[in-house]
Parts: C-alpha cells; structure tokens; sequence
C-alpha cells in the first residue's frame, strides 16, 4: 500500500470519526433538549451533590492512607531499630549463624515484615530472609548494594524510611544502622507490608463510593428518561395543543396511550377542544348571518358606504359608493382607499384620514365637488369605528351623500328667486308708476295717453298673474291631488291653444300652423291639464322663435306595430319650431324646476317653471313621457303619446257582444 493510499485511509477514517461525534453531539443535543427547565435544574443539582460528596470521600480515604502509611513507617522504624538492637552484637562478634537464626524466628513471628536485608559497611549485602521473595533473591544472586546518603551513620538513632508500590500494594522500606559502641558495622533493610485493616478498609469505601457515584448518575438517566417519556412528553404535547388553540385551530387533538391523571388532563384537554371547535361554528354561522344582513342593509340604503380598516385598506363597500366613485366592476376590497378615490377627494380628506386612524379626531364632515368620473357634488361623513371598550380605533366607516341634486336645485332656487324677484319687481313698479302718474297727472293727460297707461298696468297685472299661477300650478301637481281622466278631443284643446297665442305670434312675425289628423279620436286625459300643456309648449316656441320663424302643432294617431301586443291605440302631439334650439348639455336638465334656457341667451323671462309644469302632467297624470329633438340655430320639436279613450260598454251592450263573439266562436 503506498503513502498516498494510507493517508486517504487515515483522512476518510478522521473524517468519519469527526461525522460519528458530531452525531454523537446532537443526539445528545436533542436529548437533552426534551427535558423540562426542572429536570436540568435537578441534574445539575444532583451533579454538583455527587462531585461533592464523592471529592469529600475521596478525601477521607486519602488522609485514611496517609494515616495508614504513617502507622506502617512508625511500626517499620520501631521494628527496624529493636531488631538492628538485637543483632548488632551478633554481627560485631560475626556470628552470623545466630543472626540468621534469630532473625528467622524474628520474620516467622511477625506477619508485617515482609523482607530483611543485611549489608555490611560498603553497602553490599551478604545476607537476607526470606530467599523466596523477589527482593532478598535478586539482591543474593547478583551482586547489589544498598546506596546510602555518605553522613548515614553519623545518626544511628534516625532510620531511613522510604515506600515503594509492589503488586500487593505500597511496602514500607526501613534502613537501620548496625552499629557497636559507635561503630558502624553496616545496615539493616527492612521492608513493612501495609496494615491489611486499613487496606481492605480504604478499597472497600473507595469501592462503595464508586459504587454510589454511578448508582446516582444510573438513576438520574433513568428518572430523565421517564421523565422525559412520561411526562415531559405529553407536557409537551399539551403545551403545544394550548398554542394550537390559542392561535384559533380548534380542531388540535391529543391522542397519547397514558394513564391516571394524564389520562384525565389529556381527555379534559380534547372535550376543551371540541367544545371550542362547536362554538366557533356557531360563533362563525351568526357573524357570517349578522354580516350577510349588514352587508345587505348597507346595500340596499341610498347613501354610498365605505368600511376602511387603520391602515386604509377597504373592507366594504356598497353598490352606490362604486356608482358614484365610478368603482364598477373593480375589486377595491383590500385596497388603499386613498388610490381609488377621485384626486379632488383623496387631497381633501387624507390627512383628516390619518388624524382618525391615531385617534386624534372621531369624526369629520366634507362637501367636495369633481369631475372625475363624472360631474358631482357629494358629502363625506366620517366617524371613527372603536372596539368594544373604545380603546383602539379599529376603523373609519365613510358615509357618502351625492348632493349634485341638491346643489342645483339650490342654485335654480336661487336664481327662480332672483328672476320671481325681478319678475314681481318690475311690473309692481311699473304699475305703481303708470298708476301714480294718472292719479297726479290725470287731468293733464289726453284720452289717448290714460287709455295706454291703463293698457300698461293691465298687461303688467297679467305677468304677475301668470307667475302667480305658474308657482300655484306646480305646488298644486305636485301636492298629489288626484284627476279624473276622462275622453279628451285634442282638436278642440289645439283649436283653443291656437286662437289664444294667434295674436301674439302676429305680433312677433311668426307663422303658426297646425296639423290635425281628420276624426281624431278622443284621447284619455284631463281638459284643463293637457291645455296647460299645449299653452307652455307653444308659448316656449313662440318665445324663443325669431320673427319670420314658424311654429306648427301637430296630432296624428299612431299607427299599431307588430311588437306592440296588447299596448291600446296611441295618438301623438307634436309641437315644433325653429327657433334656437336647446345643447345637448342641456337636454337632460330642460325639464328641471328653475332651469332656464335663456339665461344662456342672456334673456330673463320666464320662470323656468314650463317645463316641469309640462313633464308632472304627461309623466305623472297622464302616465306617458315628453321627448325633444333639437338642434342649436335649427329648431326644437317636442312630442308625446296619448292613449285612444274607449267607451264603456253599456251592460246590455256588453252582453250583446260577449253573444255575438261567442256565436262567431
């Protein structure tokens, strides 16, 4: 195998090992994770107890040994110094066969000594009991000496002690000088074995601390993993469903194989849950019921409705609010108001916007005129939407009134009144004048010229009148008072009209015709009322006809059409001119109370009551529609359509034909 080959074997295997402990590390990672705060608390408590009681043993049976050994290094050195006693004289007299003897009687009688040496001045020895142990023998076969300091003999009395570890445990070494009358004759070594006691004592509280060291670590695992099995895991489960539950999932159930109270707290916890899970859809069916007739009622009413939230965002709105904000067919809900809204609006009401989503107001009222998308006047009524304890703004809920109406119908009061006023005005004060004049003046004045005062004041009593009348006509249509319709011979009611305006279109130059369609039928209607209507309409085209104009009245009864089904016979009235004809612009508003035409042509006669007067009896009474066609500088033609009458069958007559139409059956 080649160098490169075993360094990638050596590398794969390194790699391999760091991959082995790092799984290690998260195992125990994760382990260690799936205890509760209490059960680490509680090993690590019981680690710090354990470290301390073992240090504390450990450390009793330290000083133990060392009392051991201090006992064993007395013993040896008093042992030592009554045997070198016992045997110096033996050895100064070198009867060397008693000190063996001696000493053999010596080790047989004391179970503590495991060796003696003997060594004369040099240090080498000659002499040892018993042959057997490693120590006598390797020093008798070969040629050892025992190296002492130099100044050893000078202090006989001082033994020298030293221990050395053997396999039966730490032996007591003792070197005791021979020594005869300040001699020195040599030394003595003499090796102690330790005190069994006191070794079978230390070994058996070493081995019992040991012992309870680890049975308090295996129960602690033990107790982390039912812990961590029994009840740490379904505390978590439990933990977990709570957050489930609070987070608004209702349908969160716990399903653990567990006993007693566990079992109690998890069955408790799922019946919680299904009972919420039933409130909430019933809680759900109301509001959505409640909000289904909200978002009715707000539908149905005729102001617009805009629900925003605090950040501006829609949350409702009705079909008039997107009639009048030209919102059809755009999903707005969940936009920015402030983009949707016409850019007069949103420069207007963004900042008071903004002051009621901080709170700073609760309500506010604008009256805003725009253009975009079409040409209107509305109102905007704001109010502020709070919780229920009126703490948060929750949103801002905006009322919007179109007043388009309203303001032209202000703007036409004001200018009915500033016309009735100059109306009144001028021909009170022209009376007033030509009065004042013939009553000072009367005398001095010819027949001539009374007669044509009298005329004057006549005339202009006959222009109050009209206004008058004019005012009482329309408050009268419109007060509800019911007509009876009844046959009407529009030739007859033409005929009238025409004799009543034929001068006054002599007067101005203009030709006034008529068409009548021969053996007109009669027509369901009021006398009075349609007179009125012929006399508005032709008066407004003599009015606004120019000398060498004509002015025609026109009836013809309308001929049926294949669409018309059961529709009755029509005849149509048709009054056209050529005068200066209405805009465009002003087609739709012509029949508006107050609107007047001529303002346009700079003229202020009239009331801008004809019209209107005109429409509430076709529309109203008469249950048909005024139509216009008109052209500026060319002419106007107005037109409506009147139903046939029908005698009512007498009974005898009725019977008559219900015979006659059975028998052709």
């Amino acid at each position: 195998m080649s160098l490169i080959e075993i360094t990638t074997d050596i590398t794969n295997f390194y790699f391999k090992m760091l991959a082995l402990l790092q799984n290690i590390r998260e195992t125990i990672a994760n382990w260690w994770s799936e205890f509760t705060l209490q059960t680490k608390l509680l090993a690590a408590v019981t680690l710090v107890v354990s470290l301390v009681m073992s240090g504390l043993t450990f450390w009793a049976i330290n000083t133990i040994q060392q009392d051991a050994r201090l006992n064993d290094t007395r013993f040896g050195r008093d042992l030592g110094l009554l045997l070198a006693a016992n045997v110096a004289p033996l050895i100064a007299d070198h009867n060397l066969t008693e000190v063996a003897q001696f000493s053999q009687r010596f080790y047989s009688s004391t179970s503590s000594v495991r060796y003696m040496l003997y060594a004369d001045e040099t240090g080498k020895i000659y002499f040892g009991i018993p042959f057997w142990e490693p120590e006598v023998e390797t020093s008798l076969t070969i040629e050892r000496r025992i190296q002492l300091p130099d100044d050893y003999a000078a202090d006989a009395d001082k033994p020298m002690v030293r221990q050395h570890m053997s396999p039966d445990g730490i032996v007591t070494d003792v070197f005791v000088p021979l020594t005869v009358e300040k001699k020195y004759l040599g030394v003595l070594a003499i090796g102690i074995n330790p005190n069994p006691n006191a070794v079978i004592s230390t070994n058996f509280t070493r081995d019992v601390t040991i012992a309870v060291f680890i049975s308090i670590w295996v129960m602690v695992i033990l107790g982390g993993v039912i812990n961590a099995l029994t009840i740490t895991k379904p505390i978590k489960e439990l933990l977990l469903g709570v957050k489930q539950i609070a987070a608004g999932n209702f349908k969160q159930r716990i399903d653990l194989p567990f006993g007693g109270e566990l079992k109690e707290l998890i069955f408790s916890f799922n019946e919680m849950a299904e009972r919420l899970e039933r409130y909430e859809e019933q809680n759900i069916e109301e509001l959505t019921a409640e909000k289904a007739k909200l978002e009715t009622l707000v539908s149905t009413i005729a102001d617009g409705a805009v629900l925003i939230d605090d950040h501006m965002q829609v949350i409702l709105v009705n079909p008039t609010a997107r009639r009048i904000f030209g919102w059809e067919g755009l999903d707005v809900v969940g936009e920015s108001v402030l983009n949707l809204l016409p850019s007069a609006v949103q420069i207007e009401i963004t900042r008071t916007l903004y002051e009621m989503a901080a709170g700073e107001c609760e309500s506010a009222e604008f009256r805003i005129p725009f253009t975009q998308p079409s040409k209107r006047t509305i109102r905007l009524l704001l109010a502020t939407v709070f919780d229920q304890q009126r703490e948060s703004v929750k949103g801002i809920a905006i009322t919007v009134q179109d007043i388009t109406r309203e303001v032209e119908l202000n703007e036409a009061k004001s200018q009915f009144i500033s016309n009735v006023s100059h109306e009144l005005r001028t021909p009170l004060f022209n009376i007033k004048s030509f009065i004042e004049t013939l009553h000072e003046y009367g005398e001095e004045l010819s027949s001539e010229q009374r007669q044509d005062f009298l005329l004057t004041v006549n005339h202009e009593t006959d222009r109050l009148a009209r206004l008058v009348n004019d005012v009482l006509d329309l408050s009268r249509l419109e007060s509800g008072r019911s007509y009876h319709l009844d046959g009407v011979d529009l030739a007859q009611a033409i005929e009238q009209t025409l004799r009543t305006y034929q001068l006054n279109a002599k007067d101005k130059g203009i030709e006034l015709y008529q068409e009548v369609e021969p053996n007109l039928p009669l027509v369901v209607g009021h006398y009075d009322l349609l007179l009125q209507v012929l006399a508005n309409l032709l008066g407004n085209a003599l009015k606004f006809t120019k000398a060498g104009g004509k002015v025609m009245i026109r009836a013809y009864q309308l001929e049926p059409q294949l669409h018309d089904g059961d529709r009755p016979a029509q005849v149509r009235v048709e009054i056209a001119d050529t005068g200066i004809g209405i805009g465009p612009e002003d087609q739709e508003a012509i029949f508006d109370r107050f609107f007047r035409v001529e303002n346009r042509v700079h003229t202020l006669e009239g009331t801008g009551l004809g019209l209107s007067i005109v429409r509430n009896i076709i529309e109203e009474k008469h249950h048909s529609k005024v139509h216009l066609v008109s052209e500026v500088g060319v002419g106007t033609t107005f037109w409506f359509d009147l139903a046939v009458f029908e005698e009512p069958l007498l009974p005898s007559a009725k019977a008559s034909s219900d015979y006659k139409n059975h028998s052709e059956l």
